[in-house]
């Protein structure tokens, strides 16, 4: 079996989608070593330059800086397409070349110009415009983010992917949150996985793994939050829950790690809220940095106002054995399960409760954080991910070469009522 993996950014770029497609792509060219009765070979395709790291994984081949020519070539000799994300060019050669496409749906680019579900007029989460036909609206959302000419060609873009993405072997959501948003045909959910932790998979981690803090203040409970710092992350929300608390004369600290466009006007709200003493902002980490600043974490807090397709930091902090507070919203809710605290999104009064039931209650702390990791182990590990798209790659394998799009029942893209009537 000849997969090829096309991924728009790859592994010297930050975020999540490029840390799970690594770990896919690691663990499909593992399974071939495994004496499996066909053969896997991977190969991972990438506008971007491959990572010269010489402690790059070698167990599968990164083809950087790809041209027309080079990705025509390797779509043609390979027997399953696999798109992190629905990036056109790939969509358009596996349609042409009659492949065998698989999209993994990480964001919501396939029933959105941006991909993000958020209106950036008004900062609110969208009705569904795109999918209802209201593309005077996109554009106006669009244009408000990147200016009028890109917003147009980004909505005009749209309408082949969508077409396209009706049309390929089958679509993965990475939450049944996606899969209902999408509503794409032959869509199946296989959950995300994280790269594989230090720790054992088969060790319980001890309270004091959970709890024990760096920190020359072992007394200060510690409060994290891990992201890129834009509107839809909701840090905002955190740093008034914050306030809420000290002015309770509450003694804790919140961490705020990642960078991003709202670093200096969060630094400026967190000023205005007096947390200068509570608060620290350290910046992008990764790696063993990331890993000593969460640590001592007492909860790592996931305030975001926007549809999250599923939580990778949720993820990653859960199979750590870490409670987790999420907004319960999008997918983020989804993965965070009964397995930690969830509250309304942007509700300041939800969220300050729950830190201080974290703040007061150290046995749910140690349960909800337990509970975390047996929720993780159970869903989210490397294995599963990638036994579900090996057996995903030869049911399709089975199926005519050809996809017909389903006929639809009703006009439009097939927009749900409860999404016709949300915002």
């Amino acid at each position: 079996m000849n997969i090829l993996i096309y991924s728009s950014l790859w592994t010297a770029s930050v975020g999540g989608v490029q840390s799970v497609t690594n770990t896919l792509a690691r663990g499909l060219a593992e399974e071939s070593s495994r004496s499996r009765d066909d053969e896997i070979e991977v190969t991972v395709a990438t506008p971007t330059p491959a990572s010269e790291d010489p402690g790059a994984d070698t167990s599968f081949r990164v083809v950087g800086n790809v041209g027309f020519l080079e990705l025509l070539r390797l779509v043609w000799n390979s027997d399953i397409v696999h798109l992190a994300g629905p990036a056109l060019l790939p969509l358009t050669l596996a349609w042409l070349l009659h492949k065998k496409a698989v999209i993994v749906h990480h964001g919501y680019q396939s029933v959105c110009p941006d991909g993000s579900l958020v209106h950036f007029v008004d900062q609110r989460v969208c009705c569904n415009s795109f999918a209802s036909g209201d593309a005077s609206d996109c554009v106006r959302c669009r244009a408000a983010k990147s200016g009028l000419l890109r917003g147009l060609i980004s909505v005009a873009v749209a309408y082949p992917r969508l077409w396209l993405c009706r049309r390929v072997a089958a679509n993965v959501a990475v939450s049944e949150h996606v899969k209902e948003r999408l509503e794409l045909p032959r869509t199946t959910t296989i959950y995300s996985a994280p790269q594989e932790s230090s720790i054992p998979m088969d060790v319980d981690i001890p309270r004091s793994y959970l709890y024990a803090s760096s920190d020359s203040r072992p007394d200060a409970p510690l409060f994290v939050f891990v992201g890129r710092l834009t509107s839809e992350k909701g840090v905002a929300t955190l740093l008034h829950a914050a306030a809420e608390l000290a002015a309770e004369d509450i003694y804790f600290r919140v961490r705020i790690i990642g960078d991003g466009p709202e670093r200096a006007r969060l630094a400026i709200l967190a000023w205005a809220l007096h947390l200068r003493e509570q608060l620290e902002f350290t910046g992008t980490l990764k790696g063993a940095a990331l890993e000593a600043a969460v640590s001592g974490a007492a909860a790592v807090v996931l305030p975001s106002v926007a549809e999250e397709t599923a939580g990778q930091v949720a993820i990653e902090q859960m199979m750590l054995g870490r409670l987790v507070i999420a907004a319960d919203i999008g997918g983020l809710g989804e993965i965070v399960g009964e397995a930690g605290l969830k509250f309304p999104p942007g509700d300041v009064a939800a969220l300050t409760n729950c830190l201080r039931r974290v703040l007061s209650d150290t046995e749910l702390r140690v349960r909800l954080g337990r509970a975390a990791r047996t929720r993780a182990l159970e869903h989210f590990t490397s294995q599963r991910m990638v036994d579900e798209h090996i057996e995903l790659y030869c049911r399709i394998l089975e199926t005519p070469e050809r996809v017909r799009p389903p006929v639809r029942a009703r006009s439009g893209f097939g927009l749900t009522s409860r999404h016709k009537r949300a915002g």
